[in-house]
């Protein structure tokens, strides 16, 4: 749904919007997270032209009006889409003027033909949090289903399927904020088509080419047919139990002593525990020992092993070194480093 040939009253469709989705179906942890910052942070927002976004800040704009100030429209063109691309900035700029919103726009000077999912969204995320300590995403349900899915595929923890968090720390002080986690994409749509809010639609979104949209166009219809009942909301739930005991390790680990002097990882203190937590404590570990580490999860699992039975050994960590136990304790050795004297199986 596109604005040609149509002239929109930005604010009053946005207060139409609001109307259409109160406050109170905004996700309460977000509200919260709002309602105690400060008067004058800024609020970045993650504003593509998409559905998801254009909802995203009119609603900000229509609920928060005291901070309409302080809000900032950021656009990222990953320049794969050429004219298209372009034709999404201009409608987002004109979105934000009208509005009376900041408007800060950025391009990917390193794209290439065939990148990656991952490399568009870490480009992205890297713009926008040059922009704002506080940033709003438009993610809804679906994209919660969606990445359960695709994550589940991909093995990942509870870390990983406890995602997109609602109320998300990232490092240097910032936060992620989504909102909208509580409605679903369908919902949103209505309300934008009922207003005559008109938004841009991403032609690359109805291709295969991207694993997200293999899992939207052809699994989770699937899935929720084969369901009989609303799985999307379902996975939501799920997410949101997931994150709660994703959570209690993290504070159940916070409170082990396993952190052993010159920046070792002492095993006593995870002796008798659940595996979960030496799981956790050894990524924890590996992430600032051998920070450019690109383990294997076969020799990851084989290391978790060695810390699980704690007896002396020695682990390759590739050509940065080993993971040599001693002691009670694991601590990283920098390759030709002269080997212990004990017995040393490598893996």
């Amino acid at each position: 749904m596109t604005t040609r040939g149509k002239q929109i009253d930005w604010p009053a469709a946005a207060e139409a919007l609001a109307r259409a989705i109160p406050k109170a179906r905004l996700q309460v942890r977000v509200l919260a997270a709002a309602e105690a910052m400060a008067p004058r942070t800024v609020w970045g927002v993650g504003f593509s032209g998409g559905a998801d976004s254009v909802s995203l800040l009119l609603l900000l704009w229509a609920h928060w009006p005291r901070r309409r100030r302080w809000l900032r429209g950021l656009h990222f063109d990953h320049r794969l889409r050429g004219a298209a691309s372009r034709a999404d900035a201009v409608f987002c700029r004109q979105v934000c003027a009208a509005l009376g919103v900041s408007f800060v726009s950025g391009d990917w000077p390193g794209r290439h033909r065939g990148a990656s999912e991952a490399e568009a969204r870490a480009a992205r995320l890297a713009f926008l949090g040059r922009k704002a300590r506080v940033l709003w995403f438009g993610h809804q349900q679906d994209d919660v289903a969606e990445s359960m899915l695709m994550r589940l595929a991909r093995g990942s923890g509870a870390g990983g399927m406890a995602a997109p968090r609602p109320v998300q720390s990232q490092p240097g002080g910032r936060t992620h904020l989504r909102p909208l986690l509580d409605l679903k994409k369908n919902e949103l749509v209505a309300a934008l088509r009922a207003t005559g809010i008109p938004w841009r639609e991403d032609a690359s979104n109805e291709t295969d080419d991207f694993f997200r949209n293999r899992i939207r166009r052809e699994v989770l219809p699937a899935w929720t047919a084969a369901a009989r009942r609303d799985a999307v909301a379902g996975a939501a739930r799920a997410r949101e139990l997931i994150e709660e005991d994703d959570a209690a390790l993290e504070a159940w680990l916070g409170e082990l002593p396993w952190r052993a002097p010159r920046g070792g990882l002492a095993l006593r203190a995870l002796a008798g525990k659940p595996r979960a937590l030496a799981r956790r404590a050894l990524h924890r570990w590996l992430r600032v020992a051998v920070p450019k580490l690109d383990l294997s999860r076969a020799g990851f699992e084989a290391l978790l092993v060695a810390v699980e039975i704690g007896q002396p050994t020695r682990h390759s960590l590739g050509r940065e070194g080993f993971g040599v136990i001693r002691d009670g304790v694991l601590r990283f050795e920098r390759a030709g480093k002269r080997e212990s004297r004990f017995n040393r199986p490598t893996n």
